[in-house]
């Protein structure tokens, strides 16, 4: 306990004997240590091949998108995207090739969907967007534009392979899906058919 008139202990409140410029210097030193924190929790939640969320990072942004859409009373729709001959492509080609191929096909989600929309890689060739606010839609329409981004992109960068994908759709359910968690178990065994 500091009494006054008596001389202070070393190591006693020795935030109060420093100088303007150690204050200073120690400030510094707490703002890098919470960057580098803040640093390390992005890159848990991030896959840092694709720079989508990852499994981790996808579970908090899809709670967030789905208790939004709750509280507005709007439905949702979780879409999976499975890379379709991509172990092929790793084989053929070498695993460098295989992880331009994920890039490719995560910077195509990007562009193809709205800023709203949750997407990130589940893992592996497996990829998810949540359409937040948005019920069933028209896998036709979604498949068509992501087809025309990726012919772009298999036209300007001369591969000895093009890309191709498979889609799938869960319409989220709030009573079976009532956590997201539930919702990726369901993501994780989707069947994937044929489309025609």
């Amino acid at each position: 306990m500091l009494i006054p008139g008596k001389p202070v202990k070393n190591g006693a409140c020795a935030d109060t004997l420093r100088s303007p410029q150690q204050e200073r210097q120690h400030l510094r030193d707490l703002a890098r240590m919470a960057e580098q924190e803040l640093m390390g929790v992005q890159m848990a939640s991030m896959d840092e091949l694709t720079l989508l969320p990852n499994r981790h990072g996808l579970t908090a942004l899809a709670e967030q998108g789905l208790d939004a859409s709750r509280q507005l009373g709007k439905l949702s729709t979780l879409l999976l995207f499975n890379l379709d001959d991509f172990k092929h492509i790793n084989y053929l080609y070498g695993r460098a090739e295989g992880d331009n191929a994920l890039k490719t096909f995560a910077d195509v989600l990007r562009i193809a969907f709205r800023e709203s929309d949750v997407i990130g890689r589940l893992g592996s060739d497996k990829f998810v967007a949540l359409l937040t606010g948005s019920s069933a839609v028209e896998i036709a329409a979604i498949r068509a534009r992501l087809e025309e981004i990726l012919e772009e992109r298999n036209a300007t960068v001369h591969r000895a392979y093009d890309l191709h994908f498979s889609i799938g759709q869960i319409e989220v359910d709030p009573l079976m899906h009532d956590t997201v968690d539930h919702l990726l178990i369901a993501a994780d065994a989707f069947t994937w058919q044929t489309v025609g």
